[in-house]
């Protein structure tokens, strides 16, 4: 059981590269394409001042976990990123095994690149393949092929002990013999873990107002759960069981940094957008930093960072945080650790009622978790706990 007070004392820093080389239609997140080159070195200085003024209101920390995210950050050149890392490790205590993730899309990778991002200090990559047949990648706007990805893939074997990629699933017009055959196709690329996220239409993206017109059809509901289930079966199967709701690890090779967002630790976010958790005089702050590259530049040059929002969480928010995010973990949470964070108990009727439709086990331990049958519904078991 893993309770709140042993939990390994972990801090991660995420860090935003918000550039891209196109859009993706399903895309909401924060990611902007420019026809003109980047100023890498101004945007590296200001990642470096960013990440000195949030090292300093975090001092004593020991980073357990980098992530770099987007945007794509493998269009960085190996230097930024080694100057980035630098940096972090210049301003905060580093652990000897601290994991470094970076996203890639096989678009931008090379050995060459590859070779460069290790020398710098990555450890372990995470490929944005997203589907492994041509047709299915040029419906969600990706700019490379199925040959491409799996060359991606071999280069990320060779160069690094640990690589994941993704995957979209509940694609229109696929079925679940489909799924299955693409989805063991990935697992023998796979080493040790595999996201693998339905797809969501997301409000302002190009997806949505086709959807909203008829012109996209998603499966149904009754076929996306389909495709759930199959995605459960094969990976378990396979020896790469859910840890969360959409990642599948080898047991010890779970993300460690995304496990610190899951399990409600601390985490700085730095660059353009980013978001942070912190702990500061007893208080969690959430925070945010200006969404807009440019803009999140500027800031930065004349104030040593970007953020525009800096808010306390007060304990009802953060315990309605860590229930949305740890019931997302097959580990489940420690109730006593919500009771800590809330000053209530969770309801032990609407517990009771949830265990009795198979959504919820509670274990001989006291811990909580949500079952398979009821992820697909997990909103609602969320918003039933917290009420």
């Amino acid at each position: 059981m893993i309770r709140a007070d042993t939990l390994q004392p972990a801090f991660g820093v995420y860090v935003h590269w918000p550039f891209c080389l196109s859009k993706c239609p399903y895309c909401d997140f924060n990611s902007h394409v420019r026809h003109q080159p980047i100023d890498e070195e101004r945007f590296a200085r200001a990642f470096e001042r960013e990440i000195e003024t949030t090292a300093a209101r975090t001092a004593g920390r020991t980073v357990t976990s980098i992530f770099l995210g987007g945007g794509t950050p493998s269009l960085m050149q190996p230097k930024t990123v080694g100057a980035i890392l630098d940096s972090i490790g210049k301003h905060w205590n580093v652990a000897g095994d601290v994991e470094v993730s970076m996203e890639a899309n096989p678009t931008s990778v090379d050995a060459t690149r590859f070779q460069g991002y290790r020398a710098a200090g990555v450890n372990r990559v995470s490929l944005g393949v997203q589907a492994l047949d041509d047709a299915s990648l040029k419906s969600l706007g990706r700019l490379h092929s199925a040959r491409e990805a799996l060359d991606a893939v071999a280069v990320a074997r060779k160069l690094f002990q640990r690589y994941s990629f993704d995957l979209i699933y509940a694609r229109p017009d696929q079925t679940a013999a489909m799924w299955t055959d693409e989805l063991r196709l990935a697992i023998s690329e796979a080493a040790e873990h595999l996201s693998l996220y339905q797809l969501t239409i997301e409000e302002g993206t190009p997806f949505f107002g086709l959807h909203a017109a008829g012109k996209l059809k998603t499966p149904s509901e009754d076929m996306s759960r389909i495709l759930y289930d199959v995605t459960q079966e094969v990976c378990a199967q396979a020896g790469l069981p859910s840890y969360e709701i959409s990642n599948h690890a080898r047991p010890g090779a779970q993300c460690r940094h995304n496990l610190v967002y899951w399990r409600g630790q601390e985490y700085a976010g730095v660059g353009p957008g980013a978001h942070g958790r912190l702990d500061i005089d007893g208080s969690r702050h959430a925070v945010a930093t200006e969404k807009r590259p440019e803009a999140w530049l500027m800031r930065v040059e004349a104030s040593g960072h970007g953020v525009t929002t800096d808010d306390i969480l007060n304990s009802e928010e953060r315990a309605d945080e860590f229930l949305l995010m740890g019931l997302r973990l097959g580990e489940g949470i420690d109730p006593e650790r919500y009771k800590a964070l809330s000053g209530r108990s969770l309801d032990p009727d609407r517990i009771r009622i949830l265990r009795d439709e198979g959504a919820i086990v509670v274990e001989e331990n006291g811990r909580l978790r949500v079952t398979q049958e009821g992820f697909p519904v997990l909103d609602a078991v969320v918003a039933d706990l917290a009420a």
